[in-house]
C-alpha cells in the first residue's frame, strides 16, 4: 500500500505529472457533474411530487363537494380543515371562476389566480426553497372555483442538500480514484520513463560537453517493446551517432590544428612573424622602408674548392651544421636571417621591428660567427674560414610575387654590405664607415684604409677586431 503512495508522491514532483493530474481530475469532475445534474432535478421533482400527492386529496374532495352542490363557504370550511399539525399543507386560497376571492386559510400563498392565465395548473417554489405553491384553474374544478395550496417544502430543501452532498462526495471519490489509477498507469508507462529520459539527456549533454566516458543510461536498463521504448532506443542511437561524429570531428580538428601549426612553423622559418601575419591578411605585395638597419654578409672562403673534394652528403651536412649554428646566433641576438645563397649567409638587424642597438648586435654576431666556424672541419682536415662584410643604411624590405615567398631587402645599403664582404679578407670582418661610427665606442676596430669598391669608388673601411 505504501509503495504506490510513494510512487505517486514522487511522480507529483514533476510538472508534467501535476498537469496530467489537474487535467484528468478536472475533466472527470466536469463529466460527473454534467451527468449527475439531471439526477438532482429528477430528485427535486420526485420530492415535490410527493408534496402534491397530499394536496391532490384536497383537490379530489373539493371536486366531489362541488359536484354535490356545496356552496363556496362550505367548500372553504371543508378545505381549511385539511390543515393539521405536522401537515405539509400550510395554507391556501379559493377564488370563484370570475376571480373573486372566496377566502383564505392558514398561510396565504404568494401566487394569485391572475398568474394562472390560461394554464390549467401552475407550480411555484419560493427562492429560499421552503415554500411550494400549487394552483388549479377553474377548468379543473367544474368551471366554478380556483384552488391554490401552499406547501411546506423545507424537508425537500434539506433532502436536496443532503442529496447534493452525497453526489459531491461520490463525484470526489470517483474523481480521486480514477485520477490515481490513471496517474499510476501513466506514471509507470509514460511519465517515469520520460523523467528518466530527461535525466539521461542531462547526463548525455554533460558527457558530450566534458568529453567524458560514455555514461550508463537508466532508460536502457529495461527493454521496452512499445512506442516509449522506440523513443528511448532512438535517443541512444542518436547519442551514439553524435558522440561518434564529435570524436571524428575532434580528430579532424586535431589533425587540422597540427597541420596548421606545422604550416605556421614552416612559414615562420621563411618569414618574420609580423610579415607572415600581414601576408595571411592580404594578397598584395608587402614592402616597408627602414631608415637605418645593419646588414651582414658572410661567405665561406674556398668552399667551392673544398666541395669538390668531399661527398655531396657530407657537403650538405656541413652546410646545415654551420648555418644552423648561425641561425641560433641570429635568434639569440634578435636578428633576422634573410637568406642563404650557396655558401653565403645574410642577416640583418633593426627589422622588421626597429631596434636601437642593431649595429652592436650584428657586430657581436659577426665575432661569434668567427668563433663558431672554427668548430667545423671537413674530412680533408682544413678548417673553414669566413669573409664577413657589414654595412648600415636605409633599405626597403618586403615580400613580392605569388609563389615561393621570401623576405628580402633592396637598396644601396644592401649592395654596399655585399661589397664589404666580397672586397674583404678571409678571416676578417670588414665594416663600412657608417657602421664604424655606430660601434666604435663598444668594440675594438682598426682602420684598413681606403679601398676601391666596385660601383662606389674609393671608400674608407675598418676591420672589427674584438
Amino acid at each position: 500500500m505504501l509503495k504506490p503512495v510513494k510512487i505517486c508522491l514522487k511522480l507529483f514532483q514533476a510538472k508534467l505529472s501535476r498537469y496530467i493530474v489537474a487535467w484528468v481530475f478536472t475533466s472527470i469532475v466536469v463529466i460527473e457533474i454534467a451527468i449527475l445534474i439531471p439526477s438532482y432535478f429528477r430528485r427535486e421533482h420526485e420530492l415535490l411530487s410527493n408534496l402534491e400527492n397530499v394536496s391532490n386529496e384536497v383537490f379530489s374532495s373539493l371536486v366531489y363537494r362541488i359536484q354535490q352542490g356545496a356552496n363556496s363557504q362550505e367548500i372553504l370550511y371543508m378545505t381549511s380543515r385539511k390543515i393539521k399539525p405536522g401537515s405539509v399543507i400550510l395554507g391556501g386560497a379559493i377564488y370563484q371562476a370570475n376571480g373573486k376571492l372566496v377566502g383564505t386559510f392558514g398561510e396565504k400563498p404568494t401566487i394569485s389566480h391572475i398568474q394562472l392565465g390560461k394554464a390549467k395548473m401552475i407550480r411555484v417554489q419560493s427562492q429560499n426553497g421552503t415554500r411550494y405553491d400549487v394552483a388549479w384553474s377553474s377548468v379543473m374544478l367544474e368551471g366554478k372555483y380556483i384552488l391554490i395550496i401552499r406547501h411546506n417544502s423545507t424537508a425537500v430543501k434539506e433532502e436536496l442538500f443532503a442529496f447534493s452532498l452525497r453526489v459531491a462526495g461520490l463525484i470526489f471519490i470517483i474523481s480521486v480514484f480514477v485520477t490515481l489509477t490513471t496517474m499510476l498507469t501513466l506514471g509507470v508507462t509514460v511519465i517515469r520513463p520520460i523523467l528518466q529520459l530527461r535525466d539521461d539527456l542531462i547526463i548525455a549533454g554533460e558527457a558530450i560537453s566534458n568529453n567524458g566516458d560514455d555514461p550508463i543510461f537508466s532508460t536502457m536498463s529495461k527493454e521496452r517493446r512499445d512506442e516509449m521504448g522506440e523513443v528511448i532506443l532512438a535517443f541512444y542511437q542518436m547519442f551514439a551517432r553524435v558522440r561518434q561524429e564529435i570524436r571524428e570531428r575532434q580528430e579532424v580538428e586535431i589533425s587540422l590544428r597540427n597541420e596548421q601549426e606545422k604550416s605556421e612553423r614552416l612559414l615562420l622559418n621563411i618569414l618574420p612573424a609580423e610579415i607572415a601575419q600581414q601576408l595571411k591578411q592580404q594578397q598584395s605585395a608587402i614592402a616597408n622602408r627602414f631608415d637605418e638597419v645593419t646588414i651582414l654578409f658572410a661567405d665561406l672562403v674556398n668552399f667551392t674548392e673544398l666541395a669538390a673534394q668531399i661527398s655531396p652528403i657530407e657537403l650538405v651536412n656541413s652546410l646545415n651544421q654551420i648555418f644552423s649554428s648561425f641561425d641560433c646566433l641570429a635568434e639569440a641576438y634578435g636578428l633576422e636571417k634573410i637568406k642563404t645563397i650557396g655558401d653565403a649567409y645574410m642577416v640583418v638587424g633593426g627589422l622588421p621591428n626597429p631596434h636601437p642597438d642593431h649595429a652592436v648586435a650584428v657586430a657581436k654576431m659577426a665575432l661569434d660567427m668567427q668563433q663558431e666556424i672554427t668548430k667545423f672541419k671537413p674530412a680533408i682536415g682544413e678548417s673553414f674560414q669566413l669573409r664577413i662584410g657589414i654595412n648600415t643604411g636605409s633599405v626597403v624590405a618586403g615580400v613580392i610575387g605569388l609563389k615561393k615567398f621570401s623576405y628580402d631587402l633592396w637598396g644601396d645599403a644592401v649592395n654596399l654590405a655585399s661589397r664589404m664582404e666580397s672586397h674583404g679578407i678571409p678571416g676578417k670582418i670588414q665594416v663600412s664607415e657608417a657602421t664604424y661610427l655606430l660601434i666604435k665606442d663598444e668594440f675594438k676596430l682598426e682602420e684598413r684604409g681606403i679601398i676601391k669598391v666596385k660601383g662606389r669608388g674609393e671608400l674608407i673601411t675598418y676591420f672589427l677586431i674584438s
